[in-house]
């Protein structure tokens, strides 16, 4: 299927991050498209702003002349708008399967994958974009039409609207969803065992992974991090078909050297191609796992033929997108950050950021999102905990699943203080900020962590 043909494109939840970009992408490329959600939002702001209808609140009637609706994955069969479309025989496809479609339309396609980091590297390379237009000597040299699976303040948003030839995204491996592109360059920033809700091991994981790579045409690029061994693997496996860099700490093709922090915690490096010395970036964000990032992302951008004065200016200017590491406020002198990692390998990264931070005492807040991933991930080797001064842990956030008993949060209480750090079962946020507001002090901080509601519940500690 494809949207050429359809007269109006109906977009069901199209409120949400990725779905308000798809309806942009395609309503400035001549569709006319139109949605509904359950609540407003700024996206949805957004979208009237370019003359696009949103209905708040699902009826049959918000269809009207629709011939394809685009619904999210949250939206089920009986939805009043999903009903109606099946009744009247109108063509439906999920949000994966649209931009599948919607990446068709271009000449090239750069899908930016792995489990962990790859909204921040789209994010990068959105920013190093607006970079290229500045300056007649960049004009044009990576005018790319970005769509980014979270919010990014200088987009407004999570789309960048540019040339129909290129097309960058990010490209969610959850139910081999990123299955549904056709990437021309495909970079892979690691394989680790999440989604096992889906997945089952480690080993279907990293066999979607080698099925996406294997959606590159012959002679197309595909760039990794070498210091997954996974990734690794899947590099030297790929490299007798398509044009393959790696990028890593060592032993790759990109690698940082000479690096320095400042006062903040933000990283300074070289960056070094195959032992030729590109140029500095001077990161304004912490943690060494950004330093990845920000290789990673200047690795594609290169293979766009972007300058590097220009990459490295847009690295130095980049801010994180919403929900990692962000900084929600401040209370009788204690900051508050907030970030979205939800699995041992992120805390592990976000942590050892953290920690480089100028702060006294680190009071971690951990809601765990899923019981499968509280019983498979949470209740053995909690060593990723490393770094706060206690772990203090709510009850948790059920996600898509239902509560069998298999697990409770004091079982990863247990962990966690069998691990050497020190831990504390608090059932709800109330009880949590009480804690905070008697025991931390000024100078300390909090970083609330998970992918749950806990973005929403981190505002009851200020």
């Amino acid at each position: 299927m494809r949207f050429d043909g359809h007269k109006l494109i109906h977009f069901i939840g199209i409120g949400g991050c990725s779905m308000n970009g798809l309806a942009r992408i395609l309503h400035s490329r001549g569709f006319n498209v139109q949605g509904s959600d359950v609540t407003e939002s700024p996206f949805t702001e957004g979208l009237r702003a370019l003359g696009i209808p949103v209905f708040i609140g699902q009826r049959a009637e918000n269809l009207g002349e629709a011939d394809l609706v685009v619904y999210s994955a949250a939206i089920k069969p009986d939805n009043p708008e999903r009903a109606a479309a099946s009744n009247r025989g109108i063509a439906q496809v999920e949000r994966s399967t649209a931009l599948g479609m919607l990446s068709e339309g271009y000449g090239e396609v750069v899908g930016i994958a792995g489990c962990h980091g790859k909204t921040t590297i789209t994010s990068m390379l959105a920013l190093i974009a607006e970079h290229c237009d500045r300056g007649e000597e960049h004009a044009q040299a990576m005018n790319a039409t970005i769509h980014v699976g979270g919010f990014v303040d200088f987009l407004n948003g999570g789309v960048r609207i540019g040339a129909h030839d290129l097309f960058i995204t990010e490209a969610c491996e959850y139910v081999e969803s990123f299955l549904e592109l056709r990437p021309t360059t495909a970079l892979i920033s690691n394989i680790d065992n999440d989604h096992l809700d889906y997945y089952g091991d480690i080993e279907h994981i990293t066999a979607a992974f080698e099925k996406y790579a294997a959606l590159i045409p012959d002679g197309g690029v595909l760039i990794g991090c070498a210091d997954d061994k996974r990734v690794k693997k899947l590099l030297d496996a790929s490299a007798a078909r398509l044009r393959v860099y790696s990028y890593g700490i060592s032993d790759a093709d990109y690698t940082p050297e000479s690096i320095s922090y400042d006062a903040m915690g933000n990283p300074a490096f070289d960056v070094i191609f195959r032992g030729e010395n590109l140029g500095r970036i001077a990161l304004g964000v912490p943690g060494d796992h950004n330093i990845m990032n920000a290789l990673g992302a200047a690795a594609v951008a290169l293979s766009l033929n972007a300058p590097f004065g220009a990459i490295a200016s847009a690295l130095g200017e980049y801010r994180l997108t919403r929900r990692r590491f962000e900084l929600f406020g401040e209370k009788n002198g204690v900051k508050v950050f907030h970030d979205y990692a939800h699995h041992p390998s992120e805390i592990r990264a976000v942590l050892n950021g953290a920690k480089r931070y100028p702060h006294k005492k680190l009071f971690c807040v951990f809601q765990c999102n899923s019981y499968t991933r509280a019983k498979t991930l949470f209740t053995g080797d909690m060593s990723c905990m490393s770094g706060a001064d206690i772990v203090l842990v709510p009850d948790i956030y059920p996600g898509r699943e239902k509560d069998t008993g298999l697990v409770h949060a004091r079982d990863m209480v247990k962990a966690i203080n069998d691990s050497g750090i020190a831990a504390k079962y608090l059932p709800t946020f109330e009880q949590i900020r009480d804690y905070i507001d008697e025991n931390a002090e000024p100078g300390d901080m909090v970083l609330t962590l998970g992918s749950g509601d806990v973005y929403v519940q981190t505002r009851k500690l200020l």
